[in-house]
């Protein structure tokens, strides 16, 4: 984890808990979905881990923490620390009554009226980049922005599948600009009921990864960045659990 600017010689008191501790109570709240102020009394007060969340939220701590995590769990793997590969989809869900309206959409083809995940992730299935927006923003608009951030953190990245949503000019702006080859992966029109489709099968199982955290059921947050720091906080949760279960 980042040590903090005291223990290096940098000027500041000493914190007042522990970083363990702290990480341990925003993964309580994450996982069980309560309220800040909920935090039961075994941790640091509410206010305290509220701050230290939002210290690395707005410092940019939790991206450095999850992108650590992801490194080490892909060199568990026996893979190169940066992927060449990657898999883009998007995720509506409602949005309760603390997100305001300027934030929040419907989404027609889901029906939800809510927020939208756009995430990216690797052939492991472990998070690349983040954005949350609206429910009423297309995939197509999302697109250019995440596949833009992507590029600028993963440079080794030149290959990206996407389902349907993400055709048209979306393709071209790839390849022309970004330098990033976007293929789409379709649903054949004989397939009936579910079907597996090659690729994009792994970044639904990211989805249902982040689900089993309480918290992401549903949006709560007021800022988009909030969001995009618990899905983080999930991800790092997921990873921290499959380093653990490895053998020394």
């Amino acid at each position: 984890m980042p040590v903090p600017n005291w223990l290096e010689g940098r000027g500041g008191q000493p914190e007042s808990y522990c970083h363990r501790q702290m990480v341990d109570a925003v993964r309580y709240l994450l996982a069980g979905g309560i309220t800040w102020r909920a935090m039961p009394a075994d941790f640091p007060a509410w206010d305290r881990v509220y701050a230290f969340f939002r210290r690395w939220r707005d410092k940019g701590l939790t991206a450095e923490f999850h992108d650590r995590l992801r490194d080490r769990v892909r060199q568990a793997a026996g893979r190169d620390p940066e992927p060449t590969a990657a898999v883009i989809d998007a995720q509506s869900v409602k949005a309760a009554a603390s997100v305001p309206a300027v934030t929040r959409g419907f989404d027609g083809g889901k029906k939800v009226n809510g927020r939208k995940r756009h995430i990216v992730v690797d052939t492991l299935g472990l998070l690349l980049a983040v954005m949350v927006t609206a429910a009423s923003v297309t995939d197509r608009g999302a697109g250019r922005t995440l596949l833009a951030r992507l590029r600028e953190r993963h440079r080794r990245v030149t290959r990206v599948w996407a389902d349907g949503g993400c055709t048209g000019r979306l393709v071209d702006f790839s390849r022309e600009v970004l330098r990033v080859a976007l293929t789409v992966v379709r649903r054949s029109d004989d397939a009936s009921g579910f079907a597996v489709l090659p690729k994009r099968w792994l970044v639904e199982g990211t989805f249902a990864w982040l689900m089993r955290s309480r918290r992401l059921a549903r949006d709560y947050e007021t800022r988009t960045d909030t969001s995009e720091a618990m899905i983080r906080w999930s991800m790092s949760m997921v990873m921290s659990r499959r380093l653990a279960r490895r053998p020394s």
